[in-house]
C-alpha cells in the first residue's frame, strides 16, 4: 500500500525535534560567548565562511545564504568591516549594489576558525567507531534531505531484490508509517509479517518476486509479486518513504511487478488496497487496474473501506469479423467501354 503525507505532525515527533535543538546548539557551543573559542559570534562566523567559500557575494545573496534579514546582516557586516575583516567594493555593472570580499586579514582570521572547527568535530567523532561515523552522516543527510524539503539525491533511484535485514524492514516501515499516518494499530503490522512470512516459505522464483527501491543506498520503497493461483499473481505490501514520494518511484514499482506477471504466464493480477489511499488508487487506476468489489472493516482498528482491484494480463485479442460472418467479395463493375 501507498499512504500519502499528512499534514499534521504528531506532537510526540515536534517534542523530539525540539529536544534534538537543545542537545545540538550545546553540543557545537552555539550559546557559548565565543564561537570556537574566539571573540566572534556564531552569526559573525558564518558570514566569513560564506564569504571565504565564495557562495555569496553581496549583502542580498548573504541574507539568502543564511536566511536572515538585512537589518541583523548590515550590524554584522559593519562590525566586521570596522575590524578590516571585509571589504567592500562598487559590483562591476552597478555601483549602487556593494561587492563583499574578505580582506587579507579576513582570511587569516576565517582560516583560524575553519582550522578550530575541524578539530573540534575530529575530537567529537573520535570516540565513534567507524560504522558509527556512517551512522551518523546518514542520519545528518537524512535530517537535512526532510527538512529542508529537497531530495538531495546523488545516485540514481534503483529497484533491486531485497537484501539481509530488508525483508524486516519492508515489516517495521509498513507498522510505522501506516500508525503514523493513519492510525492503524498493531494488527496491521502483523499482516505484514505474515504476508512477509509466507512469501519467504513458498517463494518461487519463477512465479514470486520482491523489488526493494533503492535511494542514496538505502532503502525507501518495496512491493511484492506473489502466486494467489496458477492463474492469478497478487500484488502487495507497495510502500514508498514519504520523502520518496512524487518522483515516479511507484509508477516503475507497479510496473515492474505487472511485467513481471505477464512474462511469468499469470492471466490476471490482483491487490487489496484502501479507499482512503489516494495516491495509490490513481497509481493501480493508471497502470489499468479496475476496483472489481468494496467492503466496510475494521480490521486495523480504524473504519475503513477495503476494495479489490483487478487488472486483465491477457493480450488484447485483434480485432475482425466473427466467425462464420466472413465477408462476401464485392462484384466487379462492369466497365462502361466493353
Amino acid at each position: 500500500m501507498l499512504a500519502p503525507p499528512r499534514g499534521t505532525p504528531p506532537s510526540d515527533a515536534v517534542a523530539s525535534v525540539r529536544q534534538f535543538n537543545r542537545f545540538y546548539t550545546r553540543q557545537v557551543g552555539a550559546l557559548r560567548r565565543g564561537f570556537l573559542g574566539t571573540d566572534f559570534s556564531l552569526s559573525e562566523g558564518r558570514v566569513l565562511y560564506e564569504l571565504a567559500k565564495g557562495n555569496a557575494a553581496s549583502a542580498t545573496q548573504l541574507c539568502a545564504a543564511l536566511g536572515i534579514d538585512a537589518g541583523q546582516l548590515s550590524r554584522i557586516l559593519r562590525r566586521l568591516t570596522e575590524r578590516g575583516l571585509v571589504e567592500k567594493s562598487a559590483a562591476a555593472g552597478d555601483a549602487r549594489r556593494a561587492h563583499l570580499r574578505l580582506s587579507a586579514r579576513g582570511r587569516r582570521a576565517f582560516d583560524k576558525l575553519d582550522a578550530r572547527s575541524t578539530a573540534d568535530v575530529a575530537a567529537q567523532l573520535a570516540a565513534l567507531a567507524p560504522e558509527g561515523c556512517e551512522r551518523l552522516q546518514e542520519a545528518m543527510r537524512t535530517i537535512e534531505q526532510l527538512l529542508s524539503g529537497r531530495a538531495a539525491q546523488t545516485e540514481p533511484d534503483v529497484l533491486r531484490p531485497p537484501r539481509a535485514g530488508e525483508l524486516g524492514w519492508v515489516v517495521a516501515r509498513h507498522g510505522a508509517l501506516y500508525a503514523a499516518e493513519y492510525g492503524w494499530d498493531e494488527r496491521f503490522e502483523a499482516l505484514v509479517a505474515q504476508i512477509v512470512a509466507d512469501f519467504v516459505a513458498q517463494f518461487d522464483p519463477r512465479r514470486d518476486r520482491c523489488w526493494i527501491a533503492e535511494r542514496n543506498q538505502r532503502p525507501v520503497g518495496s512491493v511484492f509479486a506473489v502466486k494467489e493461483s496458477a492463474e492469478v499473481c497478487k500484488l502487495r505490501l507497495l510502500l514508498l518513504e514519504p520523502e520518496a514520494r512524487g518522483a515516479g518511484l511507484g509508477r516503475r514499482l507497479v510496473h515492474e511487478c505487472i511485467e513481471f506477471a505477464r512474462q511469468a504466464g499469470y492471466q490476471k493480477m490482483t491487490l487489496w488496497t484502501q479507499s482512503m489511499l489516494v495516491a495509490a488508487r490513481a497509481l493501480y487506476e493508471r497502470a489499468g487496474f479496475r476496483c472489481v468489489a468494496a467492503r466496510p472493516h475494521a480490521v486495523f482498528g480504524v473504519p475503513i473501506d477495503g476494495e479489490t482491484w483487478e487488472l486483465d494480463l491477457r493480450p488484447a485479442r485483434a480485432a475482425g469479423p466473427s466467425p462464420g460472418k466472413a465477408r462476401k467479395p464485392a462484384q466487379k463493375r462492369a466497365s462502361a467501354r466493353q
